[in-house]
C-alpha cells in the first residue's frame, strides 16, 4: 500500500524545500508535478482551481507519518491532503 500526498506550495517555493535529502533517501519518497505523475501512471489528478503550485509525494504507507510531520512543519507548504493507494 502507498500514500500519495497532494501538496500545495506557498508562492515562490519549490519541490526542493519540501523534504530533506535524508528524508528522501530513508523513505524513498518520490516528489512529482502533476504532469510527471501522469507519466508514471497516476491518472485523473487535477489541482484545485486557484490553489497554486502542486506537488505529489508518493511514499510507502509505513513512512507516511514521517512525511506528514515534515509537511506540517514546512514553511513551503500551504496545505496538503493524503490519499491511500492500493
Amino acid at each position: 500500500m502507498m500514500t500519495v500526498f497532494e501538496v500545495y506550495l506557498a508562492e515562490g517555493r519549490g519541490s526542493a524545500e519540501l523534504l530533506s535529502a535524508e528524508v528522501l533517501k530513508e523513505t524513498g519518497a518520490q516528489v512529482m508535478t502533476l504532469k510527471e505523475a501522469e507519466l508514471v501512471g497516476f491518472q485523473g489528478l487535477q489541482a484545485l482551481d486557484g490553489a497554486g503550485d502542486v506537488r505529489l509525494i508518493a511514499v510507502a504507507a509505513r513512512d507516511a507519518p514521517w512525511i506528514h510531520r515534515c509537511l506540517e512543519g514546512s514553511g513551503a507548504v500551504v496545505s496538503f491532503r493524503a490519499h491511500q493507494v492500493d
